[in-house]
């Protein structure tokens, strides 16, 4: 955690001014702080755990985000928050996408009035061994034909699609090493700090990963692709990697299956 004297104060100012306000249940504290990725002038994320009517009231209201600076007594900082309701964090635990467990990690009460939170909060940020063998499969599909793609931008002297293909590529081969490492993906924003702190990668993988986003080519795709198929067996041939990139990028729709981006 990075949590400074700052950050601990407006903690405080926050469970005093909530904790007794009947509409919020819970508050937790979330967000780069927590996950040890924070600064000394990073906002403070909470999420308001409400009742039932409050939770409605927000969701009718579209009032769904909370933010405040007056808490916040340090230069930059504000309070950057959601609303949600029991059963939501109860959906997360059961189903919930890598994204949405993630952003659980390390998470901590401030207040709660709820006897079942702290279980609900284990289970949550939990890697699901369940569907990693899939993952894998469709991420190393998806690094696979990326790289074709590249090569078609480069042929066709397309820079939309060398900028598609390149960061989607990149994108893709992270997600397979977090998967292989059994690390949750923090979205976007955290997505190369989850992959640094990964203990298991390919050589040079993030140099790699760089050089093809800043210098978009067959040889640096290629290169990434390399250092991906020599990190180990993977057990996907040609074929099958083909049949799935379409599955999960032109047929997904077929079986009302969420973006490969969101699993």
């Amino acid at each position: 955690m990075y949590l400074q004297p700052h950050h601990l104060r407006v903690i405080e100012r926050l469970k005093e001014t909530f904790q007794d306000d009947p509409r919020y249940l819970a508050l937790l504290v979330g967000g780069s702080l927590v996950k040890g990725w924070g600064g000394e002038n990073s906002d403070v994320d909470v999420m308001f755990i409400a009742t039932d009517e409050e939770y409605a009231r927000c969701v009718a209201s579209g009032q769904r985000w909370y933010y405040n600076t007056e808490m916040c007594d340090y230069p930059g900082g504000y309070v950057d928050g959601k609303f949600f309701h029991l059963q939501f964090l109860r959906d997360v635990a059961q189903k919930g996408s890598e994204p949405a467990r993630a952003a659980f990690t390390n998470v901590f009460a401030v207040f709660s009035h709820l006897p079942e939170l702290d279980d609900l909060l284990k289970q949550i940020p939990v890697y699901q061994e369940a569907e990693r063998e899939e993952k894998m499969l469709a991420f190393y599909s998806q690094v696979q034909m990326l790289n074709w793609f590249v090569g078609e931008a480069e042929q066709k002297q397309s820079t939309y699609l060398m900028a598609h293909a390149t960061s989607e590529m990149v994108f893709y081969a992270s997600r397979l090493v977090l998967a292989y490492n059994r690390i949750l993906y923090p979205y976007h924003k955290w997505l190369m700090q989850a992959v640094e702190n990964a203990p298991e990668k390919p050589e040079n993988f993030l140099e790699l990963c760089e050089k093809l986003l800043t210098q978009g080519s067959v040889a640096n795709a290629r290169a990434l692709w390399e250092c991906i198929t020599n990190f180990r067996e993977w057990n996907i041939s040609y074929e099958h990697g083909l049949v799935r990139f379409m599955q999960d990028t032109e047929w997904n729709w077929l079986d009302n299956r969420a973006p490969l981006q969101d699993w």
